[in-house]
Order: C-alpha cells, then sequence, then structure tokens
C-alpha cells in the first residue's frame, strides 16, 4: 500500500503504515492528531495504482468477472487524470509474481484481496487492510503491493506486514494449521521483491513483545525518539524532541573535515543530513502558516518567480507561421532517453530490441554517498580513478 493516502482504507489510531513510527515513538501518535492529514499526488498516484491491481487480483482469484466488465471497470481507472500507460504492466507484474507464488503450491489455496484485518488483541483498536492474503497448506502468505520509486522498502522484520499477519493469524488459525509466514513487498518500479520468513512463534512471540509499546502509543505515553521515522510524521516541523536535537550545536563545530576522525566525519556527516531534512520541514510549515496569515516572526510569504505559458499554443504558433516564423525555429528534435524509450515501449519490447541486442548497454553510475544500511555494494576506486574522480 501507499505510504499515506492508500496506506489504511479507513483510519486506525495504530495503522499498520506507521507501526515503525508509533512503536518507536510512541507518544508520537497522539501529538499527530493535531495536525491535519495531508495527501500528496504521488499517493493519489499509488491509490489509483492499487485499484487497478485490485481489480486484476479479483478477475484472476476471487470473482468471476467478464471480460467486458473488467475493461468497462479498467477503462474508468484509464479516464483518472493520474493514470499512466507503465500502471497496467507494473500491476501485472504484480499479478504474475502472485500467480508464480500460487501455482507453486500442492494444493489449491486461500486467497483473499484488499482484506480488513483486526490486530486489536495486539494494539489497541488497531486494524489495516492488506493487498492480498494467501493461505497455502500451513504457511500464511502476506504480500504488499507498493508503486513507490523511491527507495526498496524491505520486508525483513517488517512491523506493518507482521502486524497484518497477526490479524490474519487471529482470524484464520481455527480454519487453517498456520505454521509458518511468509511475507512479500513488491515495488515494480523499482524491480524490488523483498521477502521474510517467520515461524509462527516467532510472530506470536513478537506480538507479545510489542504490547507494551502499543499501549503506551495509544495512551500518547513515553518519551519523544526523533530519527528517520520522523519522515512521515505530521508533527515532524514542529515537534521540539526533533528541534533540540539540531538546535544544540556546541559540539558540532565549523572545523577542517580533515582534521576530525572517521568516526567523526561519520557522526557529522549523519547529523548534517538529517539537519538539512529538518530545516526544510520547518520551512515548509513556516510557509503554510504564513499563507494561513499567521505571524511567523521575521519571516513573510512572497510570490515567487512566475512562469510564462501560452493561452493555446496551436493558435500561438499559427500566428507565428502566419507572419513569416519558419516552423522549423519552433521545436526541437530530442531523442527519447533510454528510460523514457522503456516507459514508452514497455520493459519486454524495450529489453527485447534494444538491450537483448546490444543497442543499448548500463554505464556504472557515479558513486555517491550513503548510510551503512543502504542494501548496494560498497565500492572503492583504485588511486588513480579516485583522483580522476576528484
Amino acid at each position: 500500500m501507499t505510504e499515506i493516502a492508500h496506506a489504511e482504507r479507513s483510519h486506525a489510531i495504530l495503522s499498520a503504515s506507521a507501526s515503525h513510527r508509533w512503536l518507536t515513538c510512541t507518544p508520537s501518535v497522539r501529538l499527530e492528531e493535531q495536525f491535519p492529514s495531508k495527501s500528496s499526488v504521488y499517493a493519489e498516484e499509488g491509490t489509483l495504482a492499487h485499484e487497478i491491481a485490485e481489480l486484476k487480483l479479483r478477475k484472476y482469484f476471487v470473482e468471476p468477472i467478464s471480460t467486458r466488465t473488467f475493461n468497462t471497470r479498467l477503462n474508468k481507472f484509464k479516464k483518472h487524470e493520474l493514470f499512466q500507460e507503465e500502471m497496467l504492466a507494473h500491476t501485472e507484474a504484480y499479478l504474475d509474481y502472485l500467480k508464480e507464488l500460487t501455482m507453486a503450491l500442492p494444493s489449491q489455496p486461500y486467497v483473499t484481496v484488499e482484506k480488513k484485518l483486526d490486530y486489536g488483541a495486539y494494539a489497541p483498536e488497531g486494524f489495516g487492510t492488506v493487498d492480498c492474503l494467501i493461505i497455502g497448506g500451513d504457511t500464511l502468505f502476506i504480500t504488499d503491493f507498493k508503486y513507490g520509486k523511491g527507495v526498496p522498502v524491505s520486508a525483513e522484520d517488517n512491523p506493518q506486514m507482521k502486524l497484518y499477519a497477526l490479524g490474519a493469524f487471529l482470524e484464520y488459525s481455527l480454519l487453517y494449521p498456520i505454521k509458518n509466514i511468509h511475507l512479500a513487498i513488491i515495488q515494480p518500479r523499482l524491480d524490488s521483491i523483498s521477502e521474510f520468513t517467520l515461524t509462527l512463534d516467532e510472530l506470536l512471540a513478537w506480538g507479545e513483545q510489542i504490547k507494551p509499546l502499543a499501549q503506551k502509543a495509544f495512551n500518547g505515553e513515553g518519551e519523544f525518539v526523533p530519527g528517520e521515522h520522523c519522515k512521515f510524521c505530521r508533527a515532524k516541523a514542529v515537534c521540539s524532541a526533533r528541534a533540540n536535537q539540531y538546535l544544540a550545536l556546541d559540539d558540532f563545530k565549523q572545523v577542517d573535515p580533515r582534521l576530525l576522525s572517521q568516526e567523526e566525519v561519520g557522526s557529522a556527516l549523519e547529523r548534517a543530513i538529517a539537519i538539512d531534512s529538518w530545516v526544510k520541514d520547518l520551512k515548509e510549515y513556516a510557509l503554510t502558516e504564513a499563507l494561513k496569515g499567521n505571524e511567523v516572526p521575521g519571516w513573510k510569504a512572497v510570490e515567487g518567480r512566475g512562469a510564462r505559458t501560452y493561452v493555446d499554443i496551436d493558435k500561438a504558433f499559427e500566428h507565428l507561421k502566419a507572419n513569416g516564423i519558419d516552423e522549423a525555429v519552433l521545436y526541437d528534435r530530442v531523442p527519447l532517453t533510454a528510460p523514457k524509450l522503456e516507459k514508452e515501449l514497455g520493459k519486454k519490447e524495450y529489453k527485447s530490441l534494444l538491450e537483448d541486442s546490444g543497442h543499448v548497454v548500463k554505464q556504472p553510475g557515479k558513486p555517491t554517498l550513503v548510510p551503512v544500511k543502504d542494501k548496494r555494494k560498497a565500492v572503492t576506486l583504485e588511486p588513480d580513478a579516485s583522483e580522476d574522480f576528484k
């Protein structure tokens, strides 16, 4: 599900999609209630992709939908202003994963789509909606379709997925002999499939472990703990706990980085990147308040640089040509980049026509610095190459 708007179909205070945050920073849930929930184009785009995926999954696994009915429903989605042709390919990739999964099972599994699950026995009033739930033999499969293309999301010990699994166990344990749990997050736009397995005993032990934290979160109790999880918190701009870690900068002096130890460089860089993110959130919040007419001492909102646009580009160009302007002056002929052409042709045709025939090769990317927990393989350069890079 998408990280914001589509995470839960109806609001739960202890939502599964926000569980990483409220399990780490327990009082953040109640603090957030003071701020309105905001959506984004990316979230709405993800919602549309999920609706298309749901239609395809229902047709294949759940309901005997006729081709005519299916096409009628699909065409409604195609008329949405945020629809993109690539959504069809990416949702098909998700469906293909589920097809392969179910066909590999020894017998026909139980499959349900967009299933609302109640995990309130572990987190007060907790519930959420899982994209697709499958039970085959003694294994419970929880799968999540993510349409975002920012960073790959790992299924390893993922609290959102484990809460769904707890809810599924509570509902289906009397009907099926569940012993193993398989979690999977599919992100077709990143060619990413992350899977993680655990035993039922491990899942239930984790459920017992989080009960006191969930109760604290529900009550709004505990200590504020700033960190990466602040990214999606509605109170992130004005949270004093987050601000305090950046306002106390006495030990973050401007010194020559060559005089720092490697440990100090790593620590300073980590704080600097976090500060940059916090300042952006602070500026966005202050601008919003200023536009509401609320005073932010020392700051005000002004009109930014405008842009010139055609009233009607066709009529404008006809007018130019009628006045002797050569049509060649009005257009740029620019070849599509390989990624844009892949989007136009589709992954399979692009690979067949260009990559497999040797017309496109992938060049290594420019070295970039990332936190050590990043899943990508570390690279080093030879001394001569390092100098060239500098």
